[in-house]
């Protein structure tokens, strides 16, 4: 079973990235060791960086460390001062990935990395096993954290107030609240007084619900 390292997520919205875009770091260097007793040193990761470079591979993107289960690519890994930089974007047309990213902007989510530690990788200091060298074989999405420095700096959410785009608009208005395609395209082309005067004689308690997620929705971007 390969070793696992964990580190919550801290959210912030980047109105500058793809949908299911996302930044932080898969791991910190130095510190206090985490809770399975390991501190990762700066350089851990560069040559295992290189090898998947040259392969033209990368580490897998997965949901729980379960190899079934990938739900996005990594598109970029850096070592900087901090720790291992990563970059990422969830995949949301699958559900799993869908349901990671509403989880990850509420915080409930880290970044495990699972890896293998080739021969003389690593060194016991002041009780502590001290990773020279890492060979880094995933990234995953995980509820429990173990290392409490490394975390999420961007995610880009399914629509983005600050950056309107119709067609996305018209994605959240089925998605999120639970309009047919023909209910978001009326709300789109004259708005809600448009579409309450054409549904109203069809379903008025589905309105009733529409109009709560609306206002709920409403209040959340009040308040970012």
């Amino acid at each position: 079973m390969r070793p696992f390292q964990t580190a919550p997520l801290q959210l912030k919205f980047a109105a500058d990235q793809a949908v299911g875009s996302f930044t932080g770091y898969a791991s910190t260097f130095g510190g206090d060791p985490d809770a399975h007793g390991d501190v990762i040193a700066p350089g851990a990761f560069i040559e295992s960086l290189a090898k998947h470079a040259a392969a033209g591979t990368r580490p897998a993107l997965l949901w729980q460390h379960d190899q079934t289960n990938p739900v996005g690519v990594w598109e970029s890994f850096a070592e900087d001062d901090q720790g291992l930089l990563s970059a990422g974007r969830l995949t949301l047309d699958v559900p799993q990935a869908k349901a990671a990213h509403a989880l990850a902007k509420d915080g409930a989510l880290a970044l495990s990395i699972g890896y293998t530690i080739p021969p003389g990788g690593a060194v016991l200091v002041s009780g502590a096993r001290l990773l020279k060298q890492i060979d880094l074989v995933e990234v995953s999405l995980v509820a429990v954290a173990a290392n409490p420095n490394a975390r999420i700096v961007s995610v880009k959410s399914a629509f983005d107030p600050s950056n309107p785009n119709p067609r996305d608009f018209e994605r959240a208005a089925r998605d999120v609240l639970g309009l047919s395609a023909r209910e978001a395209k009326r709300l789109m082309a004259g708005g809600w007084n448009s579409l309450v005067r054409d549904e109203q004689a069809d379903n008025s308690a589905e309105l009733a619900q529409i109009a709560a997620r609306l206002q709920n929705i409403t209040a959340t971007l009040q308040g970012l």
